[in-house]
């Protein structure tokens, strides 16, 4: 299908059981809700989706189960996360056999590229498939910055269609159109700067604690592109302690508690990641309770119905 490189792309988790075992009928449940809400589109197995806990065949069974879920209603993207050039060429391959409708690229992991050396990953991969791609930039977490200069370079390669910056620095958006204009499409990737990335012209966002407040979500992003700031800066302001909750190293188990809490998942992680516990797990868990509490009430926004909460079980207090 034809993807609308557009609003809010929401970052899937991966459900599991408390036995670390995928849970597909929670996951595919959260998709069907995040489709409900008016997303444009799905990224499945990024860093929120626990993509380097998975195995080869785990990642391909969680891919093909939200494409059969969405059912050619939203683009299914896939994440490529990989420690070589070569893993990342084959994994984008059985993903276009599989069906996705994208790929979202990432730096080779564990080597930190110089600057030449990632372009030519980018290059490699690109040259291997013909779906479109994400160019996922974030240097606080893997090290590697993606410049403006080097997406210039890029440029010519036509399947990059899209970058999702989370530089954390918002001033990235500003350079990025300086230098390359509209030769890509920009997605906001970091939560606490989605309203300055859509006034300063990005296009998207591949939203992460949104995945707990769908509406919410998608009425803050839809009000920030029409720019009526009158109405999105309350809704920002409620948003943002538990937007903080993104950026964190523990962002996987902040992000799935509060879906658990939202009731539409569960909190449970593949180790080395553990489920919060004591003094954390009560910070944590007094953000999204706040935010809980203080929901804003929201005018229907693109028809999104309600749906039955998750049944997914939910682990004991600590």
């Amino acid at each position: 299908m034809t993807v609308p490189w557009r609003d809010v792309f929401p970052a899937m988790t991966t459900q599991f059981r408390r036995d670390e075992s995928l849970d597909l009928e929670t996951t595919c449940r959260h998709v069907e809700r995040m489709i409900a809400s008016g997303c444009s589109g799905l990224v499945m197995l990024g860093s929120l989706g626990e993509n380097a806990a998975l195995t080869a065949q785990e990642k391909r069974r969680v891919v093909s189960a939200a494409i059969e879920a969405a059912a050619g209603r939203v683009p299914v993207i896939a994440t490529v996360i990989e420690t070589s050039t070569a893993a990342a060429k084959q994994y984008a391959r059985d993903m276009e056999g599989l069906g996705a409708d994208g790929l979202m690229l990432l730096p080779a992991m564990i080597y930190r590229a110089d600057p030449r050396e990632t372009l030519l990953h980018y290059r490699d991969v690109a040259r291997a498939t013909q779906l479109p791609i994400i160019c996922y930039n974030n240097p606080l977490a893997y090290h590697v910055d993606i410049t403006p200069t080097m997406f210039a370079e890029l440029a010519g390669l036509t399947n990059l269609v899209a970058i999702k910056e989370s530089s954390g620095d918002v001033r990235r958006i500003t350079d990025l159109r300086n230098t390359v204009g509209d030769r890509y499409v920009l997605f906001a990737g970091v939560d606490d700067l989605a309203l300055e990335s859509a006034v300063l012209g990005a296009d998207g966002w591949i939203a992460g604690i949104g995945l707990a407040f769908p509406e919410e979500n998608q009425r803050l992003w839809d009000l920030a592109i029409a720019r009526e700031l009158d109405a999105a800066l309350p809704l920002y302001r409620w948003f943002t302690p538990l937007a903080h909750l993104d950026t964190h190293v523990k962002f996987v188990q902040y992000i799935k508690l509060a879906i658990q809490e939202a009731g539409l998942g569960a909190e449970w992680v593949r180790a080395p990641r553990r489920v919060l516990v004591k003094a954390e797990r009560r910070r944590v868990l007094g953000i999204i309770h706040a935010g809980i509490a203080n929901r804003p009430k929201l005018p229907p926004a693109r028809g999104a119905a309600p749906l039955p909460k998750s049944r997914a079980r939910r682990p004991r207090a600590r």
